[in-house]
């Protein structure tokens, strides 16, 4: 991987971080959250479409149809990752998500763009992933502990229904993950485009789903625009800020290097809520940590 691609990715994945940060609490709004975040986005970005190099591409139906595509996958992520938060163990679903969403990356760029990263690189990859999971399974432990008195029933119903739903619903989203992200990419790839005006052009195409989801609620979200403005504003600026560095990143570099690098946002999150939330297991989370910068180091070689 080069260095310019290099510096994309991890720049995109602090952009990630730091919005997961800034936001916390307030995404947990649901589909008000989501709809916020589409118009914001949108709004925030389209200005800079014409300084940046316009939409990239004289054949517009291409666009718009990678666009609508786009717009699809990334609605049903967030539809199957909410769906997931409301039945299973959050840390579960985030885990499993972050760790299968990059797998799956990286063997579709294999099979379909013949992508052939050296064995040394797959290491770093395998390591990175191993890291992430490693993560959400120290907050998986930490909040089973927390609450296990309160979960023995429903453990016992989980064990009779025998596949944990959050399990389930997170390898659903890391499906949902490897979808948009190959998509993505060759969309881009192909088509030469602008990742800015690709970026407004999907998140413009999400607001009617997101509004569709939050009928009948609209004073829910006007209410949280109300209290909430500031973090829906930083969502606006960093979250298509991180896409858009991935984008960038992907003409560059292989999908199979840039999907799992990106995960590192994982990581930095982990580490605020281990030092400034002061959450359970800092000692464990460092050591997660540490294995992905292990493999970060093996895919910068």
């Amino acid at each position: 991987m080069s260095l310019l691609a290099f510096v994309l990715v991890f720049s995109a994945a602090v952009a990630h971080a730091g919005w997961n940060v800034l936001a916390h609490g307030v995404s947990r709004a649901g589909y008000p959250f989501l709809w916020w975040g589409a118009v914001a986005s949108t709004v925030v970005w389209i200005g800079a479409v014409p300084f940046t190099g316009g939409v990239g591409t004289t054949d517009l139906g291409a666009f718009l149809l990678g666009v609508l595509v786009s717009s699809v996958l990334h609605v049903a992520y967030m539809v199957v990752l909410q769906h997931g938060y409301r039945v299973g163990n959050l840390s579960t679903v985030y885990a499993t998500a972050r760790g299968t969403g990059p797998f799956l990356s990286v063997i579709i760029a294999m099979l379909l763009f013949g992508e052939r990263p050296t064995p040394l690189a797959l290491a770093g990859v395998g390591v990175v992933i191993t890291g992430i999971v490693g993560i959400g399974f120290v907050d998986r432990a930490g909040s089973a502990t927390a609450r296990a008195s309160g979960l023995e029933e429903a453990a016992a119903g989980a064990v009779r229904r025998r596949i944990d739903p959050g399990l389930l619903f997170g390898l659903l989203t890391g499906v949902a993950i490897a979808g948009y992200t190959v998509w993505d990419a060759f969309v881009v790839r192909s088509l030469s485009l602008n990742p800015v005006a690709f970026m407004v052009g999907t998140t413009l195409v999400q607001i009617p789903f997101y509004s569709f989801a939050v009928r009948g609620r609209w004073r829910a979200v006007a209410a949280l625009g109300r209290i909430q403005w500031r973090r829906i504003l930083a969502f606006g600026i960093l979250s298509p800020l991180s896409y858009i560095l991935v984008l960038h990143a992907v003409q560059l570099a292989p999908v199979a290097l840039v999907a799992p690098l990106r995960e590192v946002s994982v990581v930095l999150v982990s580490l605020f809520g281990a030092f400034v939330l002061h959450e359970g297991k800092p000692a464990w989370r460092v050591g997660a940590s540490a294995v992905v910068v292990a493999g970060i180091a093996l895919l910068a070689v």
